[in-house]
């Protein structure tokens, strides 16, 4: 059944013997939030990545935290994956497409998405120290992850210079989201068709 595309919400909670994590996402938002996840600087870039979308989200996460942030990081990025799949529903209407560079001081990121119903990330990001802060750094990468797995997204992040690792990861969020709200707007010349030869997207 084709997703309302004035009611573009999802909805998901999911709960492992390691994590609980409810989220909830409105793409045609103003990009407010609410996060909460344990793990400050991962509340920061999701803060970012909902702005810059433009996508509402709520966030609320529990994980065992006194094991590390690997499960919790990730999993919350499996149920944003999941969420933003059903609320694009069948994806009908929508650009598909979209690049974009983003500098931020030293640094420069470019993100290109392709809300293709094919999930597959690209990495190309080097963080000049495993922390960032407490944060291990590599977990960026197994966000973004389980994200582009879970939307049933292609994308690919690429760092093009930068000599900060707070920069570097907060400009890979940014890109992704600027990517994320212009593959996800509704373009008018589509009439309301899915944007593939085949005719679906999934």
């Amino acid at each position: 059944m084709a997703q309302d595309r004035q009611d573009r919400t999802g909805e998901i909670t999911r709960e492992t013997s390691e994590t609980k994590i409810t989220v909830k996402v409105a793409i045609d938002g103003s990009g407010t939030s609410a996060i909460n996840t344990g793990i400050g600087f991962f509340d920061h870039m999701l803060e970012q990545l909902s702005r810059h979308s433009l996508i509402d989200m709520e966030i609320t996460a529990k994980g065992d935290l006194h094991i590390d942030d690997h499960h919790t990081v990730e999993d919350t990025g499996i149920a944003i994956g999941l969420a933003l799949s059903q609320a694009l529903g069948d994806r009908r209407g929508i650009a598909r497409y979209a690049s974009l560079d983003l500098a931020m001081d030293e640094t420069l990121t470019r993100a290109a998405i392709d809300v293709s119903g094919r999930p597959y990330l690209v990495w190309n990001v080097a963080f000049p120290s495993a922390k960032i802060g407490t944060f291990d750094s590599e977990l960026c990468r197994e966000f973004f992850q389980a994200l582009a797995h879970n939307a049933g997204i292609t994308l690919h992040v690429t760092n093009h210079y930068g000599a900060n690792g707070h920069h570097i990861a907060e400009t890979c969020f940014k890109s992704v989201a600027r990517a994320l709200r212009m593959a996800t707007e509704i373009d008018p010349r589509q009439a309301g068709s899915i944007p593939s030869t085949k005719g679906t997207l999934g």
